[in-house]
């Protein structure tokens, strides 16, 4: 017997990463009882997205053109780029600082267990980029994380056999944080990495 349509919306709504049963249920109904119109909305412009939403052909990010916005801005320092596994990354750093150069959104992180390699993060598509010679450093913001670091080394080799400059994003006390209550890892980077004071 198949799943009646309500079991296969609840169903639907699990795709979202951290929606559970209850949630994606809650959801469910939610919109079949106070916003028939907002998930007819929602439906529509998803559906749109699904089929209009690819990738940059220069940085990898979400666009709806073959070049995006960012790359396609003549305002941009091309001689500077910011790498990011996600998305998300970029628009977290576009909002949190003044920076002005280009990205590349690497849509992941090495991992070999999971089949992930330098072929699914775009590499190749890096490396031509870095081979044009216009990019002079080589911004990495991946995540501190295992794998984060280990495709951070990796990414700096590459720079370096393209004589670009590979710079790594500061890790360690977040501002108005206090030492007791840092963890043991970010406190011990934060303590190897440190620098001198400016006058």
């Amino acid at each position: 017997m198949s799943a009646s349509l309500l079991e296969q919306l609840i169903d639907a709504f699990r795709v979202l990463p951290g929606v559970g049963q209850k949630s994606a249920q809650r959801m469910a109904y939610h919109v079949l009882e106070r916003e028939r119109e907002g998930g007819r909305r929602l439906a529509d412009t998803l559906a749109k997205a699904i089929e209009r939403i690819g990738h940059c052909r220069r940085c990898r990010d979400f666009s709806e053109t073959d070049i995006c916005a960012t790359c396609g801005s003549a305002s941009r320092d091309a001689h500077q780029l910011c790498l990011v596994e996600s998305p998300a990354d970029r628009l977290a750093i576009e909002q949190a600082t003044g920076y002005r150069g280009l990205y590349f959104v690497l849509q992941g992180r090495l991992s070999p267990l999971d089949g992930i390699g330098p072929r699914e993060l775009g590499l190749d598509t890096l490396a031509a980029r870095l081979a044009e010679g216009e990019v002079q450093e080589m911004i990495i913001a991946t995540n501190p994380t295992v794998e984060g670091e280990a495709t951070a080394h990796y990414l700096a080799q590459l720079a370096r056999q393209h004589k670009v400059r590979p710079s790594r994003l500061a890790h360690g006390v977040p501002l108005g944080g206090e030492l007791e209550y840092v963890d043991r890892g970010t406190l011990s980077h934060a303590f190897g990495s440190r620098s001198e004071m400016p006058d």
